[in-house]
């Protein structure tokens, strides 16, 4: 007698860490599991991570989970990562070097090369959004300069989730949103500008089939299924983007329902009724077909606070931090961030863009900092929240989700500084949860979307302070005129590193003298 599919899964390649749900048809999830894994940024601007050892931590968390449900009895899987990452497969679908993330800001001068060679209006038209550092045409040709060798021998070109799709089927695939945010993907026509190809010398054979989400890819195969314990066969579905999965999960179903989602990026999705992209956002396809999102992506958001916490506190926990923090006054004693530690994506599409702290002195502790740091990412969100009002969008609720969502703290300080109620939703594995649910509706588990409203856990609701709000709204002001006075410096800086690392590069090499195979390692005497 066959089993009972009661299960979907749900797995998320996050910035931070792998994470891994259980959703039963009935109880909700049922089980979690997570793996961390390190982002790396071995040059200023650089963010990139080990594809093997997100594969490596999705077999680790799927043994764990196996422990705890009936492998038999898994309807479907469904992964979700970070969009658009960059994983570049050779013939037998390894990868050729580390994953260059979404947040990455190393093309910048290859930014503004397809700025130049555009139509900003038509690239907007075809697109839904304008020329930035995460489009793959920049970062692509920055690679053709760098890492020829590299680019030549590449077979296939992926995203995060879609290479643990491979890996669990054997078969290449593209989930639409990252051919959606890939700015080569007409959104409209729902296909593949072959211009915006050409001028990336992107082939097309590259470029896996695009698939909806809950499109069945493929059945997990006999060797993934001896090294996990999964069912071979068990279907995989396309999966999502990890913030529509998140929006999926936080329940945001009617215009103006809004979603901040504290992750290692800090992503806002603004959910529509209507195929309107904003030039300050990003442009998603929902995972519930009809319905679209404005999406916006802060570069840094949990990753500048780990960041903090491992530089400036090392051994301590975020919840002394944040006890820290909770005892210094809203605006952080004249103590002021720009977050952009990984320049910018929305809304001022600026990888040139630094990370500050501004009006520090030497009466400011840690705790300052620490709580200006969740400030600046609260006054990013602001900036976004700001746009969407003068775009005649109306906001109806915002809720909160993912790791950041469970700091009392900061999510206090979100909504003062946005002067709404913040409701935090579906707890810390939101993108996991979402996820599942797509597979779910793949594999036929659930019949209607409205359904996943079952299974969103509500947490607390945070009520905007009068007198914070008015203090916050200053700040807003002033680190709005922050970014707009240094700006002009950015690149200088910019320049100032790029010397920096030059000299001490002709520093490291030894003197030539005296033939091919000599080293003189003192002055010459004379």
């Amino acid at each position: 007698m066959a089993a009972q599919k009661r299960y979907a899964l749900g797995l998320d390649v996050g910035t931070t860490a792998l994470k891994t749900v259980a959703l039963e048809r009935e109880r909700g999830l049922v089980a979690q599991v997570e793996r961390p894994h390190e982002l790396r940024s071995p040059q200023p601007g650089w963010a990139e991570e080990d594809a093997e050892q997100w594969w490596q931590t999705c077999q680790e968390a799927l043994r764990e989970l196996l422990r705890q449900i009936p492998a038999d009895e898994i309807a479907a899987i469904g992964v979700s990562g970070m969009v658009p990452a960059m994983v570049l497969l050779d013939q037998s679908g390894r990868p050729l070097r580390p994953a260059i993330l979404q947040n990455d800001a190393r093309s910048a001068l290859e930014v503004e090369e397809l700025r130049a060679a555009v139509d900003a209006d038509e690239f907007f038209q075809v697109t839904g959004g304008v020329v930035n550092q995460q489009n793959i045409d920049p970062r692509w040709r920055w690679l053709l300069k760098h890492e020829p060798q590299v680019v030549a021998r590449t077979a296939c070109l992926c995203g995060s989730y879609d290479f643990i799709v491979f890996r669990l089927t054997g078969q290449l695939s593209l989930e639409e949103n990252w051919a959606a945010e890939s700015a080569l993907y007409d959104v409209r026509r729902r296909q593949w500008h072959q211009p915006y190809l050409d001028h990336a010398g992107i082939a097309r054979a590259l470029l896996p089939p695009v698939h909806a989400p809950t499109e069945i890819v493929g059945g997990v195969s006999t060797a993934v299924a001896e090294t996990t314990g999964l069912l071979a066969g068990t279907p995989v579905v396309a999966g999502s983007a990890d913030h529509v999965a998140a929006a999926l999960a936080a329940g945001l179903t009617q215009q103006g329902d809004i979603l901040l989602k504290f992750g290692g990026a800090g992503d806002i999705l603004y959910c529509s009724d209507q195929p309107e992209p904003d030039p300050h956002f990003y442009f998603d396809y929902h995972d519930i077909p009809g319905l679209t999102l404005i999406n916006g992506c802060m570069a840094a958001s949990g990753s500048l606070v780990k960041w903090f916490t491992a530089q400036l506190a090392p051994g301590c926990s975020l919840a002394q931090l944040d006890q820290e923090a909770a005892a210094v006054p809203a605006g952080s004693d004249g103590v002021l961030v720009l977050p952009y530690f990984l320049g910018e994506k929305t809304p001022i599409f600026d990888p040139t863009a630094r990370g500050v702290f501004a009006g520090v002195m030497l009466h400011h502790r840690r705790a300052h900092l620490y709580r200006a740091v969740l400030e600046a990412v609260c006054y990013g969100f602001a900036h976004h929240l700001e746009l969407l009002r003068e775009a005649g969008r109306p906001i109806r609720r915002i809720c909160a989700a993912d790791g950041g969502s469970r700091s009392a703290l900061w999510m206090q300080i979100a909504a003062d500084v946005v002067g709404q109620p913040v409701t935090v939703v579906a707890g810390e594995a939101a993108s996991a949860l979402g996820v599942a649910y797509v597979a779910g509706m793949g594999a036929g588990l659930f019949e209607r979307w409205e359904e996943i409203a079952r299974f969103i856990a509500q947490g607390p609701t945070y009520w905007p302070r009068a007198e914070q709000v008015a203090l916050y709204r200053r700040g807003f002001f002033l680190y709005r005129d922050l970014y707009r006075r240094l700006q002009p410096l950015f690149p200088e800086l910019a320049q100032l590193a790029d010397v920096a690392r030059l000299i001490q590069d002709q520093a490291d090499l030894p003197v030539q003298s005296g033939g091919l195979n000599s080293t003189q390692t003192e002055p010459r005497k004379p």
